[in-house]
């Protein structure tokens, strides 16, 4: 008997239909709430989130702006592109998909962007408030998580917790996250003696390590919650299939409740994205 699935899929549809109500709310004051997407560059998969990211804007009702450049574009263009964006009254949340192209700086690009209309939460200021306990914008894809193990009752305070990876746009805001809810919180990545040892430890186990099916049934202490952020495309020989950092059949097999990919954490990511946008519609109709 395996674990029982976390749908991520159903929840994130549930969440957008309240988010319809808080846009057609916000849209009778005169405050449409507004997302910008900026891409740059010609990579496949990031044309297929931002395309993703925009259609889902227009199904709750959410104005969205779609700004291509070549990917040999001045970092001096997008700069002012965004300077000009935060300066927009109608546009309430600005979003660089990343990568980018390697000649331009990734951080001086993203402190660029207004604070106020951060709603990837990556700006310095929103990662400081979040450290502090005092979240505005929060990164959407441990935002996500975090909402999957409320709907799903997963009580958090007190229990052992460990985020395999430490990137800036899951990891390290997941185990923020996490500490804020009271768990003990252990960060695992490349440098860590005996991973397993510690995954196996935990009650809940975030992989966002960027490994195909790196977490493997052994590395899971039974009943732990497994949740799975990575998304890898498999080689062609083994089947070209898209996969997570968890060995998902093995592993729902020992877990009480997991994750899938794809379905799981993906869907609540954008889901969240449009959630930051209308809070900062909302943040910005009350001033």
């Amino acid at each position: 008997m395996g674990g029982r699935l976390i749908d991520g899929k159903a929840l994130a549809e549930e969440l957008r239909e309240t988010f319809k109500t808080r846009v057609e709310a916000l849209a009778a004051r005169g405050h449409r709430p507004g997302l910008a997407v900026i891409l740059a560059g010609e990579d496949p998969a990031s044309q297929v989130y931002v395309r993703n990211k925009v259609g889902a804007c227009e199904a709750v009702g959410i104005f969205s702006l779609k700004i291509d450049y070549p990917a040999d574009v001045p970092q001096e263009t997008l700069l002012a592109k965004i300077a000009e964006l935060n300066a927009d009254p109608a546009i309430h949340g600005i979003l660089v998909q990343l990568p980018l192209p390697t000649h331009i700086n990734e951080e001086t690009v993203l402190e660029t962007i207004s604070p106020e209309k951060d709603v990837d939460g990556f700006h310095a200021v929103n990662i400081g408030a979040l450290t502090q306990g005092n979240p505005r914008f929060i990164p959407c894809t441990p935002y996500g998580v975090m909402k999957m193990l409320e709907a799903n009752q997963v009580s958090l305070a007190g229990k052992e917790a460990v985020v395999i990876g430490r990137s800036n746009i899951a990891g390290k805001p997941m185990a923020l996250l996490l500490l804020n809810a009271s768990a003990t919180v252990t960060v695992c990545h490349s440098k860590t003696r005996d991973l397993a040892a510690h995954a196996r430890r935990a009650d809940i186990l975030v992989a966002a390590v960027g490994k195909p099916r790196f977490v493997t049934a052994d590395m899971v202490k039974p009943g732990a919650v497994v949740i799975d952020v990575g998304i890898n495309r498999l080689s062609a020989e083994a089947g070209g299939k898209l996969c997570g950092d968890v060995d998902f059949e093995a592993v729902k097999e020992v877990a009480s409740l997991i994750t899938p990919v794809p379905g799981g954490v993906g869907p609540m990511t954008i889901t969240m994205l449009l959630a930051n946008t209308i809070e900062a519609a909302e943040r910005r109709a009350e001033t």
